[in-house]
């Protein structure tokens, strides 16, 4: 790893090691979400569970998760990271235990969500690491951390597939407990800060994780009262958010068009990357009838492209700016969707190097993407501004799976849109990867037109 510039005015002791750490932590953290997708009928077979019902296996994650970013987002602002991933660290630990320990089904539940509770830190901090400690070298240090979290969601489906083999699902607990072997690094290498003690808006952040847990249950699991509550609390949680005293969320963040079209793009970009990984392992199972070994080699090299091209995008962001970045990386992003989407129904080696392209782009938006929120955010506000952010990213995860789910559910055309796509039981799968194109597109006009250049706020 390459030798790190630290800020002056914050004492780092070992910036190298501390960005290790920190890159360790969140890989492992990440991992932890996509692995277990491949223990999902390992572990109904175990309990002897209906598909709706295993389903909570990630679904109560994803919720958890989503919702807990936000919140250490929030409190970052004005409690000393130390504690925070103390904190986190311990709960994931002890969640992890309790998993592989689990004697029945309800068990490894309370274990997935207090994994969450504590895992979900671990994103929030971060990406605002970087912005704290590295702002000389912001973009770069965004783009390791942004390719370590690509990585990760390539190697998870591979390294789970291994253990689940080999061992057995409960062995994806105790894998994941090795975060902790981090805990004495990061709290040796951070900073001492000082906590401020701010009282939180506990009501706003209830109604804040209601809307959003009931939209993912609607979502993901089809009830449709729950879209409902959605509605219900997230109108309570606007009403909220103008009327306390000290908000969740500043409601002032949302009257800047920049942060608003930076999310809104982000949202449907990362939604579409998401929503690729989803849907290319089915695809392969479905089309190509592979093993579970032999899809996390297809999209093995999409996974180590993302990770290497990483730390090249995050210079790029420093030296040529984050709007260009971005708007380039969309671009891309764009035409790699065109070109798998072209070569669904060919040999699964054509689909491997094919991968490469949307994937490459993963950690591209994601670098790009939070440096510009980063510059658009006040110091203060750095926390729940990128805590917004990560909600954001991850919601736009589930909602992405639940829906090309339900795509490939409900549609089964043999001609594709796409006329450079084979004929056949694939071009579903063509047409809901040009979908993505077609997204990525809006994604790209929009932030084109909207977003104005302003000098950076201090």
């Amino acid at each position: 790893m390459e030798t790190i510039k630290q800020d002056h005015q914050i004492d780092i002791k070992n910036p190298r090691m501390l960005l290790f750490s920190i890159c360790f932590v969140l890989m492992f953290s990440v991992m932890n979400g996509t692995m277990f997708n491949i223990a999902i009928p390992d572990i109904a077979e175990a309990f002897d569970l209906m598909p709706s019902e295993v389903s909570w296996v990630m679904t109560g994650y994803i919720m958890v998760y989503s919702i807990g970013a936000l919140i250490y987002g929030k409190l970052a602002d004005t409690v000393a990271f130390k504690k925070l991933i103390t904190f986190g660290l311990i709960v994931f630990s002890i969640g992890s235990l309790i998993g592989f320990l689990a004697p029945n089904y309800y068990f490894v539940l309370v274990a997935r969500v207090i994994q969450a509770i504590g895992g979900s830190m671990m994103p929030a901090i971060a990406f605002i690491a970087p912005i704290r400690y590295f702002p000389n070298e912001r973009g770069k240090i965004l783009g390791i951390i942004a390719s370590v979290m690509a990585f990760a969601s390539g190697i998870g489906p591979i390294l789970g597939g291994v253990i689940a083999g080999f061992l057995s699902w409960q062995f994806l607990f105790l894998t994941s407990a090795l975060m902790i072997v981090t805990l004495p690094f990061l709290l040796r290498n951070l900073p001492d800060e000082e906590t401020v003690h701010v009282r939180l808006d506990y009501l706003g952040a209830s109604l804040v994780g209601l809307t959003i847990a009931t939209a993912l249950i609607g979502i993901t699991l089809g009830v449709g009262w729950s879209l409902g509550l959605t509605v219900i609390f997230g109108l309570l949680a606007i009403i909220r958010m103008f009327k306390a005293k000290n908000p969740f969320i500043p409601p002032h963040l949302f009257k800047d068009r920049n942060y608003i079209v930076a999310l809104f793009t982000s949202f449907l970009a990362v939604a579409c990357l998401f929503g690729l990984m989803f849907t290319v392992p089915i695809m392969l199972r479905e089309v190509y009838s592979l093993s579970t070994m032999e899809i996390g080699l297809v999209m093995f090299p999409g996974a180590i492209s993302a990770a290497l091209i990483g730390r090249k995008g995050g210079r790029l962001v420093d030296q040529k700016g984050a709007r260009k970045v971005y708007l380039a990386s969309l671009a891309l992003l764009m035409t790699g969707f065109l070109i798998i989407s072209s070569v669904v129904g060919l040999s699964p080696l054509i689909v491997s190097l094919m991968l490469i392209f949307p994937m490459m782009c993963f950690p591209l938006v994601q670098a790009s993407g939070a440096d510009i929120l980063a510059n658009l955010l006040k110091k203060s506000e750095t926390g729940v501004g990128m805590g917004v952010f990560n909600l954001m990213n991850f919601v736009s995860g589930a909602l992405s799976g639940a829906i090309a789910g339900v795509v490939l559910d409900l549609f089964n055309p043999q001609n594709p849109v796409n006329f450079l796509a084979a004929t056949g039981e694939s071009a579903v799968y063509s047409n809901l990867f040009l979908t993505f194109m077609g997204l990525v597109l809006i994604a790209l006009i929009a932030f084109k037109v909207i977003y104005r250049e302003r000098s950076l706020i201090n």
